[in-house]
């Protein structure tokens, strides 16, 4: 049986449902929704060969007719040429604004079809129906879509909410150890933020997650969706509390962007960096204690996260100074100052604006220095 959560956004609310069995059910569910029985199914190589069948199975038991395309599978499908060659399918399928776009697969297909539903036809409705575990406690709810520029991650895009989020536990079973230990950074996330509680959880049930346990998922993704929710609700447009959901993202962001968005650095192991390289940045002008780094750092080397940064291909090194020009691009810069979410110890993350250029250096200096 599915748990329903409610993102509460007026006209706009929408809910999310987590459980098992969700993607066989998925054509029931989505159904009422539509304003014609008719859907253009967007997802990757890899999950076209893996659950692709199931969804048009349930798709033609609703009655729903259902067309799609198929994707490259990586974070470089995530920019301007796939964004038109998707949005060519579409038109050449002959998507009206009745027509509803399902993102079915991971952050990448879920910011990119959220971004070609909200500028097709001046918007058509879009449902995500996540398949990692980064997309199911993150990136799907919320409404933020978006695609990479050579400039930085995320730069261009749009806040469109989805209308309804399919949030299938058992599809979590085929992910590859690293893409599952990739999206557990962003649960530890709500943990760090405002949900020490949750953090302890997690040190306790983490690996149990990561092995498999049904139970210990479905509850990590539930948790993580109703404070995704709480925050969208009342912050949908990242006006002020919602920023706080970027903890380390900012220094993530730098680092996938200088390591070229390859295979070298997932998502998720650049926000574990990042989330550690935050708190060690909070530990250096003293708002945190030095003993809830350690901490976190010993909780994400437990599981298998990198608590260093790894070596990149072709013979290019970690440069500090590089790290640091790309911080510049952030989104979250207000009159040339970049803003960076802190934290004051576990599930106290805040907000600040006033930090020196020279203590973020030293903290990138560190870090490429480690062996």
């Amino acid at each position: 049986m599915a748990s329903v959560l409610s993102v509460a956004l007026g006209e706009r609310s929408y809910e999310i449902h987590v459980g098992a069995g969700l993607l066989a059910r998925a054509g029931a569910l989505i159904r009422p929704l539509l304003a014609s029985p008719r859907v253009f199914v967007v997802t990757d190589e890899t999950i076209e060969g893996l659950h692709l069948d199931t969804l048009k199975e349930s798709l033609d038991r609703a009655g729903i007719e259902n067309h799609g395309v198929v994707l490259p599978p990586g974070e470089q499908t995530k920019d301007f040429a796939h964004l038109e060659s998707l949005l060519d399918a579409m038109l050449d399928a002959r998507c009206e604004r009745g027509t509803t776009i399902v993102a079915f697969g991971g952050g990448v297909i879920g910011d990119l079809t959220g971004f070609a539903a909200s500028v097709l036809l001046r918007g058509v409705p879009f449902i995500q129906i996540p398949t990692t575990l980064l997309s199911q406690v993150d990136s799907s709810v919320g409404g933020k879509t978006g695609i990479n520029t050579r400039q930085g991650k995320n730069l261009v895009g749009s806040f469109y909410q989805p209308r309804l989020v399919l949030a299938d536990i058992d599809v979590l079973s085929t992910l590859a150890p690293r893409d599952l230990r990739s999206g557990y950074a962003e649960v530890v996330k709500y943990g760090l933020i405002d949900d020490p509680a949750f953090f302890a959880w997690l040190e306790q049930h983490g690996l149990a997650l990561l092995l498999g346990n049904a139970e210990a998922r479905t509850h990590a993704v539930l948790t993580s969706c109703a404070a995704k929710a709480r925050v969208v609700a009342a912050d949908e447009k990242e006006s002020g509390q919602r920023a706080l959901l970027n903890l380390g993202h900012t220094f993530a962001h730098a680092l996938e962007a200088e390591g070229g968005y390859g295979e070298a650095l997932q998502h998720g192991e650049a926000v574990a960096i990042g989330m550690l390289m935050a708190f060690d940045l909070s530990v250096r002008m003293g708002l945190c204690p030095a003993a809830d780094l350690a901490r976190l750092e010993a909780h994400l080397k437990a599981l298998a996260l990198p608590v260093a940064l790894p070596p990149l291909p072709e013979g290019k090194a970690w440069s500090a100074p590089a790290l640091l020009s790309h911080f510049a691009k952030d989104k979250k810069v207000k009159d040339g100052k970049v803003t960076f979410v802190l934290a004051r110890g576990i599930g106290q993350a805040f907000l600040c604006r006033e930090v020196e250029r020279a203590q973020v250096l030293a903290v990138l200096e560190d870090w490429v220095a480690r062996p």
